[in-house]
């Protein structure tokens, strides 16, 4: 690997962790450029796979306001988000590489959708919304998440099979994964777009996470290859959550389902 290489993958990096961490796409942008410099595609896969850790430990550190009070279901989604990684990352290891190739693009596409017409995304109801507090270091006025009041999460067996389904997803391959875990994380919360968004990257991250473990005893890791791009994407992925809080949500929602239904329509190109 070269330095050029290095560098570029330090920037693909950023720009997948960002992507990731609002989207859920970030293998969009970090498969495709482990592509590039040459790595096979199971190589290219387990090393994504293992440098996305960082956009994970980056997005969840800087989701921590959105994240109190949802300890109780995140801990649910989490452990069928983890079986799920486990069970895709075997999957990795011992089927052939193309097993999910046509089902992929519809569910991300169907994911996408999903996100256009949830309910409830923009309009949460005036009770449920954060108290603003005053932070006595910098006087400025920041959304006290600890007086957020939210609906019920449902965390019931159809709903967990689903988080599991795609944390098998996730630890398989990925892309588009954080869609569908976002879009799932809507239904079952019905709650707004960065808390739904804060507790997508924690399911997400542990799904990617036990996958990445596996990766990293028994697949073909590229380690070199995951410095910097890790690096990159813990970047993208502290800066993802400050995006999603200041950001208006129904662009953002748009801007999500148009970028996973443009990933399902590449991928379909591909696969068919």
């Amino acid at each position: 690997m070269s330095a050029v290489e290095a560098i570029g993958l330090i920037f693909a990096g950023i720009g997948g962790g960002l992507t990731g961490s609002v989207a859920g796409l970030a293998s969009l942008v970090t498969y495709p450029s482990l592509l590039a410099i040459g790595l096979p595609p199971v190589t290219a896969n387990v090393t994504n796979t293992v440098a996305l850790l960082f956009s994970s430990v980056g997005s969840v550190s800087a989701s921590r306001p959105e994240l109190v009070g949802q300890r109780r279901h995140v801990q649910r989604l989490a452990v069928a988000g983890v079986t799920g990684g486990a069970l895709g990352g075997a999957l990795v290891l011992l089927t052939p590489g193309d097993s999910f190739e046509k089902a992929v693009p519809w569910l991300i596409g169907l994911a996408s959708l999903a996100i256009l017409i949830r309910r409830r995304l923009v309009d949460v109801p005036l009770e449920e919304r954060p108290v603003v507090r005053t932070t006595p270091a910098t006087g400025r006025s920041v959304p006290d998440h600890r007086h957020h009041r939210h609906a019920h999460a449902d965390t019931s067996t159809g709903v967990l099979a689903a988080i599991g389904v795609v944390g098998i997803y996730a630890g398989y391959f990925g892309a588009g994964a954080g869609v569908m875990m976002l879009s799932l994380v809507l239904y079952v919360t019905g709650d707004s777009l960065p808390r739904a968004n804060a507790v997508k990257n924690v399911v997400l991250g542990l799904s990617n996470g036990i996958a990445a473990l596996t990766f990293a005893v028994f697949g073909p890791v590229r380690w070199l290859v995951v410095v910097p791009l890790g690096f990159g994407l813990f970047i993208g992925g502290r800066l993802g959550p400050v995006v999603v809080r200041r950001t208006p949500h129904a662009p953002l929602r748009i801007g999500i389902a148009v970028a996973g239904v443009g990933l399902a329509i590449k991928l379909a190109l591909d696969a068919y």
